[in-house]
């Protein structure tokens, strides 16, 4: 008897640990609803929805195939011991997990129980990331070689097994309220396919220049992020499906293929990019946690200001894109990057807030929640990782460049609904007209200065330097020799390749 672990991995197809262990005998396809991660400060009710309608699609799938989905609640480790003892399991299955700090120290768990039960268990890669990575040499490489490999049809039968499963707790139960979010994305594999078709033949064919614009980018990007992040589809299969599209496009006339060509290119090399940071997690679980670089050890968080945090969570800062976002996000569960970029680096440098906070706040607004990406986004935005650039995000001038008429900020923040063009990003010349909107909590320019200079001061110490070359060498990004461009073009690639799908 073997377990197939269900973890962030909900579907059938190219599915290697499935297929690795329905190979082996008879397999106990196991999800394990564990109340304790759901009381984590980065879990919220509308992932746990997202979750119930994949776990929902995923027991039809497998009762097709004759086996229905072993839903167990508890501790993993109670639960595993339960079934080892009952089915004289031989063996666990389950792909390689890189998560958020509580699920490494459960795996750690997992592990111990493993070997002292003399059980082996096999952790095949979903998704290129590699465990144990010494430094970044020859990375992408490797993750093209994974891609590049056919997707893993599903087994064609499971033998059936009698085996109890429990209750899916509601979301009440847990802890986590009523639902917060009305405008949420539905879960499940028939959705995210749904998506990667419209995408890849409708709606992506102005990705590249639409998706830094909330305007265009709720319907112009892939919106597959949080299918990635619960693994309802594989990224090879993404990727397949992306130059299976590029490879049609090649057969048709040149004026035939639009803007097509540029916007495949883009998402393909953003698959690239999603894998690239949650590697990072993986070398370095303390992220979550800890500045990559330990010379901003200190820095912000003497002088956290709860008040500027509840203005800026509410959407209240004064500041019409910042709010717009905020108010979107809440509502939606989701935001294109130069966004989400833009309000970490307003909470980050703007509000001086040490960059936990507020990026444990976001985490429990995104659906599409990933936490390798996203605390290494969260220390980027906030100038903490040593080895990036320091990009401090005027929301002034974000909102004249990508909500030029002020339609979604009119859209998301109805006191401005009145508010004259000419004054949408900048209301405060308008006292008038505000309607209870908020001034300003920080004057832009003065805050923004006031941040660089204590950071770019930091920056110029030798020992900042010595420590930021031993974290390139762990954590900075290699191309592979034949995807090698100009230098100009890699650090286009570099300063625009940090977006969400």
């Amino acid at each position: 008897m073997n377990i197939v672990w269900f973890k962030r991995d909900l579907r059938l197809e190219d599915h290697t640990a499935l297929i690795e262990a329905t190979r082996h005998g008879p397999v106990i396809p196991l999800y394990i609803l564990e109340p304790d991660l759901w009381q984590q400060p980065d879990l919220s009710h509308r992932q746990y929805q997202f979750l119930t309608d994949c776990l929902k699609e995923l027991d039809t799938s497998l009762q097709a195939l004759g086996q229905k989905l072993i839903l167990k609640v508890g501790d993993a480790v109670t639960v595993l011991q339960d079934l080892h003892h009952r089915h004289k399991v031989q063996a666990l299955w389950s792909h390689q997990e890189t998560w958020n700090g509580w699920t490494y120290a459960r795996d750690q768990r997992v592990k111990r129980w493993a070997k002292a039960n003399a059980l082996l268990w096999h952790e095949p890669s979903q998704n290129g990331v590699i465990r144990c990575l010494k430094d970044r040499d020859g990375w992408a490489a490797q993750w093209y070689r994974m891609m590049q490999q056919p997707c893993l049809a599903p087994p064609q039968a499971l033998q059936t097994l009698e085996e109890a499963s429990d209750l899916l707790p509601s979301a009440q139960n847990l802890g986590l309220g009523e639902t917060d979010c009305p405008l949420g994305q539905r879960g499940g594999r028939s959705e995210g396919l749904k998506l990667l078709q419209s995408f890849l033949s409708e709606r992506g064919e102005g990705y590249t220049k639409e998706m830094s614009s909330p305007v265009t980018a709720f319907d112009s990007c892939s919106r597959l992020s949080a299918h990635l992040a619960f693994g309802t589809l594989s990224i090879r299969e993404v990727f397949h499906a992306t130059e299976k599209r590029s490879q049609a496009l090649k057969a048709k006339p040149f004026a035939a293929r639009g803007r097509w060509p540029s916007a495949l290119r883009s998402f393909s090399g953003r698959l690239r990019w999603h894998c690239h940071f949650i590697q990072k997690l993986e070398d370095a679980p303390s992220l979550e946690f800890d500045n990559m670089h330990p010379a901003y050890n200190g820095l912000r968080e003497q002088d956290f200001n709860e008040a500027f945090f509840e203005a800026w969570k509410a959407g209240q800062t004064g500041y019409p894109m910042v709010d717009a976002c905020m108010r979107a996000l809440t509502a939606t569960g989701w935001l294109n990057f130069r966004m989400r970029a833009m309000v970490m680096s307003f909470a980050s440098y703007h509000l001086w807030l040490h960059w936990r906070a507020p990026a444990l706040h976001l985490a429990r607004l995104f659906t599409d929640y990933e936490p390798g990406i996203h605390y290494s986004q969260a220390q980027m935005q906030s100038g903490t990782t040593g080895m990036n650039s320091l990009r401090v995000y005027n929301p002034i001038k974000q909102g004249l460049d990508h909500d030029p008429k002020g339609d979604f900020i009119r859209n998301w923040i109805p006191e401005l609904a009145t508010m004259p063009q000419e004054k949408i990003h900048t209301p405060w010349q308008a006292p008038t007209q505000l309607n209870g909107y908020p001034l300003p909590i920080v004057d832009e320019k003065t805050a923004r200065k006031a941040a660089m200079d204590k950071l770019y001061g930091l920056r110029k110490n030798n020992s900042h330097k010595e420590v930021t070359r031993d974290l390139v060498k762990k954590h900075g990004s290699r191309k592979p020799r034949s995807q090698r461009t100009s230098r100009a073009k890699t650090i286009k690639d570099k300063a625009q390749g940090e977006l969400p799908l």
